[in-house]
């Protein structure tokens, strides 16, 4: 008997994620951009510079939720709700403050903020999300996820145009540290909060009598949650400059404190503030990756699967067993 070897067996190969790619190819386009811009000088890089800083952890989460599509979340949903939603977001809470928070008021100002933006985003998603053949708590959290990116991108494209102009002319370095910081705070916040209560809303629909979403006293628990993780998320600079007023001010400082004033951090002081800032900002990033890790752990994915045929009589079984197949 003739033996032949046995063929080689090929490497198997791990093909990179394509949020992976998008990430570090973004990221590498980027940079390139800082670099250039910054040796040449030319303003015409600057709208390509804020856009790719602004959107480049979003786009990747919406690459990254294309893997999830199906039959009723598709890719083109997906899409629309991170562009309709996060402009139909941006826009509302723009007027909606303007006309409520006209006189800023401190504590209120940042609860009032959250009240605002998380309404919006949540009414955003509540109008892109009808007549969905199925309703699964996951499905509305990628939904919700979209939705709460956009409106960060949107949000960080705006502040990082108005760092540019900063209190002695354009400032580069000023467009570059904030898009970077927001870069990295980007996962933790609208998108996050947006997330949780996508996947609150899709829940009310899936228990719904009509297997629509509506209003309940679990969604509005849980839009009132979210609005006090952003407003302390949002306050927690000014947390953080009185803590460490509390706990290191100075006689002077003091003085002005019982005059009614807000004194500034001194320059001895501002690794504690920064410390207290950063604690408080990783907190409530633990609070709301806590909350979207242990719903979406709970709230599996519930895709209908096709029962089983029956099985035929024996007779039939062996008779089909007999036939030749074409």
């Amino acid at each position: 008997m003739t033996t032949y070897p046995a063929a080689p067996l090929s490497p198997v190969r791990h093909r990179v994620p394509a949020w992976a790619r998008v990430l570090v190819s973004g990221l590498l386009l980027w940079v390139a951009t800082v670099a250039i811009t910054f040796a040449t000088g030319n303003p015409n890089l600057v709208p390509t510079l804020i856009l790719l800083g602004s959107f480049l952890i979003p786009v990747t989460f919406v690459v990254y939720a294309f893997g999830r599509a199906d039959e009723v979340l598709t890719a083109q949903r997906i899409f629309t709700a991170f562009i309709y939603g996060g402009v139909l977001g941006v826009l509302g809470a723009t007027v909606l403050e303007a006309v409520l928070l006209q006189q800023p008021s401190g504590l209120l100002t940042y609860i009032g903020v959250g009240l605002i933006e998380e309404a919006v985003k949540l009414a955003a998603l509540w109008a892109l999300a009808r007549h969905l053949l199925r309703y699964a708590p996951r499905d509305g959290m990628v939904l919700g996820a979209a939705v709460g990116f956009s409106f960060a991108a949107l949000e960080s494209a705006g502040y990082a145009f108005t760092a540019l102009f900063g209190s002695s002319g354009l400032s580069l370095l000023n467009l570059v540290e904030t898009e970077a910081l927001r870069g990295i705070l980007a996962p933790f916040g609208h998108g996050l909060w947006t997330a949780i209560l996508g996947g609150v809303l899709f829940a009310t629909a899936a228990r719904s009598r009509h297997g629509r979403p509506r209003l309940t006293g679990s969604l509005l628990g849980w839009y009132l949650l979210m609005v006090l993780l952003h407003a302390l998320w949002d306050a927690s600079s000014s947390i953080a400059n009185w803590l460490t007023l509390l706990l290191t001010g100075t006689p002077t400082q003091w003085t002005l404190i019982g005059q009614g004033q807000a004194p500034a951090v001194a320059q001895t002081q501002v690794h504690v503030y920064t410390a207290i800032n950063w604690g408080l900002l990783l907190l409530d990033a633990a609070i709301g990756i806590t909350i979207l890790a242990i719903r979406w752990h709970r709230n599996t994915t519930t895709h209908p699967q096709p029962e089983p045929l029956p099985a035929p009589p024996a007779g039939e079984a062996a008779a089909a067993a007999t036939t030749p197949r074409s």
